[in-house]
């Protein structure tokens, strides 16, 4: 899948104009907006063909913007690529220069609403980067105190969970689902709340990881991942009905003219096994949360209940 960024903000009837070209012409190119970041989203097996669904797209969009008067700003598009190809990864740049554009050439790592993804979506990059922050807020805490002075172990427990530990489990939920290979972000996270408990109690630095967190009262970093999952499952819930991620999460079947192809609904069987992530998570558990029944089924009606049947 390639994705080509754009640095924009578009009128509130252009995404609307764009999307019906992209449908008149056959161009399978999905379009994700949000404020001025925009990103042009083509699915195919060939890189080459990415890029060929692209270069259609950018042009539809500069000579669109023209019509507006608006102009692009060619510095701040960028292409990456995600593949599940297991060797040497070196996918061909996209040439936009026939267009007046920059040749644009994949990186390593994109960067998009904090969130830093890699072409293999292990988010180790990610993971790597939140937890640094936390062990240079960690570092910069012991500023606040020590074992003899300072601020006490409680207020500093309070410290660390309020801001240390948020800022390590930013957008946990891109990495922590059913069947992910966590145990990179495991090591890495009990390796800065291991710093953590340390500092809180004023401990050796040899001092076994478990028994200084019961010490401290902190959580397991899994236990607690764990809870927070759980929990962000049942704000679903709390959402609108016109949410995205309330559309995003609808099981029925997509009626033709449905304009939104991405929802879970829109997945056969086979897809559905396969594809993991913290979505298809909310939706398997959703129905054990909240079980789903219907109220017009025969068994409800009078005569056929359980107790009719089986009076004693």
């Amino acid at each position: 899948m390639s994705e080509l960024v754009k640095g924009l903000r578009y009128p509130p009837s252009f995404l609307y104009i764009l999307e019906n070209r992209f449908k008149n012409l056959k161009i399978p190119t999905s379009i994700l907006s949000f404020v001025d970041d925009d990103l042009f989203i083509v699915q195919n097996k060939s890189f080459n063909i990415s890029n060929l669904h692209l270069f259609c797209s950018y042009n539809i969009l500069s000579k669109l913007l023209d019509s507006f008067g608006l102009v692009i700003e060619h510095s701040k598009t960028e292409i990456f690529h995600f593949s599940r190809f297991q060797g040497i990864f070196n996918p061909p740049p996209l040439d936009l220069s026939p267009l007046g554009g920059p040749i644009l050439c994949p990186k390593n790592t994109w960067k998009y609403l904090g969130f830093i993804f890699n072409w293999k979506l292990s988010f180790h990059k990610h993971i790597d980067h939140y937890t640094n922050k936390a062990i240079s807020m960690v570092k910069c805490m012991k500023l606040l105190g020590n074992s003899s002075r300072g601020i006490s172990p409680i207020q500093k427990r309070l410290l660390y969970r309020c801001c240390a530990l948020l800022i390590a489990l930013y957008g946990f939920q891109l990495w922590f689902y059913n069947k992910a290979l966590v145990s990179y972000h495991m090591k890495i996270l009990n390796k800065m709340q291991r710093r953590a408990a340390i500092w809180i109690l004023g401990a050796f630095k040899t001092s076994l990881l478990e028994g200084i967190e019961a010490i401290a009262g902190i959580i397991p970093i899994k236990y607690h991942i764990q809870k927070i999952a759980k929990r962000s499952q049942l704000r679903l819930f709390k959402l609108p009905n016109n949410h995205t991620l309330r559309n995003l999460l609808d099981d029925s079947t997509p009626r033709s003219n449905s304009t939104n192809l991405h929802t879970i609904g829109s997945l056969t069987n086979r897809q559905r096994l396969i594809t993991k992530g913290h979505l298809i998570d909310l939706n398997t558990k959703s129905y054990g949360i909240f079980p789903a029944f219907s109220p017009l089924n025969p068994e409800f009606s009078p005569g056929h209940c359980i107790i009719d049947n089986f009076s004693n």
